[in-house]
């Protein structure tokens, strides 16, 4: 099984859509679709355009993730 850290990018909110999806640019100019996970839902923390998040990459693709942390 592969590390979890290698896995995980940090990028800005340029897209806020339905159903806690967003789109998100990382670091390396890419936008992928990411949507809130579990915890950011439960203890319902906000993410607005512009902020800063880290997102956990899909292992299934490059195209998705899933937003696990505002900064």
């Amino acid at each position: 099984m592969a590390d979890r850290s290698d896995k995980i990018a940090t990028g800005m909110v340029t897209e806020a859509l339905p159903n806690a999806s967003f789109r998100v640019r990382l670091g390396d100019e890419s936008e992928v679709f990411a949507y809130l996970s579990g915890k950011m839902r439960m203890h319902r923390i906000k993410v607005f355009v512009g902020d800063n998040v880290q997102v956990e990459m899909s292992e299934y693709g490059d195209a998705k993730g899933r937003i696990i942390k505002r900064l």
